[in-house]
């Protein structure tokens, strides 16, 4: 009796894995994927589950471990999640993510992990698919963090900064170039139009702390005021009506 049940839990675990492997690609997310049941969350925080980033890795033979943010995102699939090592900068320019991933800071403030783009590119990161950033800092020397071109964006309890210098006016944390090629219904807008959605994140430095030149707008603002800092929530989507695209924050 107990070799039967033994079986059965060995293969029903198999059977939650492989639903819960394609259910989180399928949804891109896997944080929503996690609060499903306890089984779930216990395999969304598995480590062996995700792929790190770290400096500090001289052995590349080590499965799923990355010493840097380019080759795990090149090296990863669709709905996986990336967690980056806690301490020092980790160096990004230009780097185009063109599948559904999850960047996850791996210290206990976004201060602790922190990816810094240097003057000369463009942006630090370039999202091309639906993508989350979590517990990060990222910091542009000079032009924007974040550029989104398609996808949906969420941004949660992260720090974006430009360093003030000089030129600030061609710097902007968050610069969005999406546009809709056909009319997006309202019921559709919330889960599959294209759009940036940040909350409890700060936002420093730069001429505007977004910019539009699609067909997207920013709404929903609202900011909390602490002792050193300004928290920001808003959304960057699609309006039926015609709005400024390039109003600031």
């Amino acid at each position: 009796m107990m070799d039967v049940l033994c079986t059965f839990s060995a293969s029903f675990s198999l059977f939650q894995s492989i639903l819960y492997h394609k259910v989180a690609i399928e949804f891109a997310d896997r944080f929503n994927t996690a609060l499903v049941c306890h089984r779930w969350n216990y395999l969304a925080c598995h480590p062996r589950l995700w792929l790190r980033v770290d400096r500090s890795v001289k052995d590349s033979s080590e499965p799923g471990v990355f010493p840097n943010i380019e080759t795990a995102v090149t090296a990863s699939r669709p709905g996986d999640t990336i967690l980056i090592a806690a301490g020092g900068s980790h160096h990004v320019a230009n780097i185009q993510i063109r599948k559904p991933l999850c960047l996850i800071g791996a210290g206990e403030l976004p201060d602790d992990t922190t990816l810094v783009c240097s003057r000369g590119s463009d942006s630090a990161l370039e999202f091309l698919s639906t993508c989350k950033l979590a517990n990060l800092t990222v910091r542009a020397e000079l032009g924007c963090c974040l550029l989104h071109r398609k996808g949906r964006l969420t941004i949660d309890g992260c720090i974006l900064q430009c360093e003030s210098n000089p030129l600030d006016y061609l710097s902007c944390p968050i610069v969005s170039t999406a546009s809709s090629s056909s009319e997006v219904l309202p019921s559709q807008t919330k889960s599959n139009s294209d759009g940036v959605f940040v909350s409890q994140t700060r936002i420093e430095g730069g001429a505007k702390a977004v910019l539009t030149s699609g067909d997207l707008a920013l709404q929903r603002v609202r900011v909390i005021y602490a002792r050193t800092s300004l928290l920001f929530w808003f959304d960057v989507e699609q309006m039926c009506d015609q709005i400024d695209h390039d109003k600031p924050l």
